[in-house]
């Protein structure tokens, strides 16, 4: 099927948006990494871009809708805007204090967004994909418990090919791991506006889009090369500046898979915080697992690249199930009254 007019509208602004600001800062992130400066900023503040793309879209075509949550898109956009900034600063002026500044505004967004969206109506959150519980009530949710379970699976597997079967009872005889485990409970609310910036994007908004014209499997898999190469200047300046490449492919191999994954939570609950929880846990659960949180700087060897791709297989294989297989496009959010 054929975008329409109002789609395409949606669509260029979303991109722009998107995948042009990346583009940008990621000028900016270079120059910061070639200068010595800590660039940690550019990759906290670019989850926002794919939200704040939706939400300039909606706003420029959607104009007038009183069901339009406004004051909560306005909040975010507005703590995008000072993401931005404070990475853009944190580029030419050294020091801690950026970092601190980042902090801060996602907390702060994560406080005031939260906010604003419980006040707004059931309709309103209903209609532009921010009710909690979905199509399908309490039980989207175990779509969590299910990512988890294929989450710690995977992880065991990998430690087992790497003969550090140990390092899994130690994982869980240490109390810090279930100390650690509980702080992340409290550390989502203090941080949820970072991983709903890439989720609405990907899953509420692109993802429908893409399935709409090249179909359900076709569209996540676009989905899942799109969002890897999104990485990129996080790639190269933050996560592996030393073997960049290969992490570039791995970061596409781990998207494509989890695209498939999220995707197929989206379609069977239309639960948009599914996503950011399933987000959130994957990238706070290495500091559960290895003890630190630190992900810059990483050096990979490129027998890491079939051996990603065997390990994501438990993800992949969820392309195959009935939900791929099913003729009906989904609706586009344009059309928010049918996304529920």
């Amino acid at each position: 099927m054929k975008w329409t007019e109002t789609e395409k509208k949606q669509l260029k602004t979303f991109v722009l948006t998107a995948f042009g600001l990346p583009v940008l800062m990621g000028i900016l992130m270079g120059y910061g990494y070639y200068q010595g400066r800590d660039v940690t900023a550019f990759a906290n503040a670019q989850m926002y871009y794919p939200a704040a793309g939706v939400m300039l879209a909606l706003l420029f075509t959607e104009r007038g809708e009183k069901k339009l949550p406004g004051k909560f898109y306005m909040a975010f956009l507005v703590f995008t805007g000072l993401m931005i900034v404070t990475a853009a600063a944190s580029a030419f002026f050294p020091g801690l204090f950026w970092m601190l500044c980042l902090q801060i505004l996602m907390i702060g967004s994560s406080i005031v967004c939260l906010i604003l969206l419980l006040i707004e109506k059931k309709e309103t959150r209903a209609a532009y994909g921010l009710k909690s519980t979905g199509r399908t009530g309490v039980k989207s949710w175990l779509y969590v418990l299910l990512f988890v379970t294929l989450y710690l699976v995977r992880t065991f597997a990998a430690y087992a090919l790497e003969g550090q079967t140990k390092e899994i009872n130690r994982i869980f005889a240490d109390p810090s791991t279930w100390m650690v485990m509980s702080l992340l409970v409290i550390s989502f609310f203090l941080s949820i506006t970072a991983f709903f910036g890439e989720e609405y994007g990907w899953r509420y908004f692109f993802q429908p889009l893409l399935q709409k014209r090249f179909g359900l499997k076709g569209g996540v898999l676009i989905l899942g090369v799109v969002w890897g190469l999104w990485h990129l200047p996080i790639n190269i300046f933050y996560y592996s500046p030393d073997t960049w490449m290969i992490s570039v492919l791995l970061q596409i191999i781990t998207c494509v898979s989890y695209s498939i994954f999220f995707g197929y939570s989206q379609m069977k609950t239309g639960n948009i915080w599914v996503a950011v929880v399933m987000h959130y846990i994957n990238n706070n659960m290495i500091a559960v697992l290895s003890g630190t949180g630190d992900i810059g700087g990483q050096v990979y060897k490129w027998m890491d690249v079939p051996v990603t791709l065997i390990l994501n297989l438990i993800f992949i294989i969820f392309i195959f199930t009935k939900a791929y297989k099913k003729e009906t496009q989904v609706t586009p959010p344009e059309e928010p009254s049918s996304n529920q």
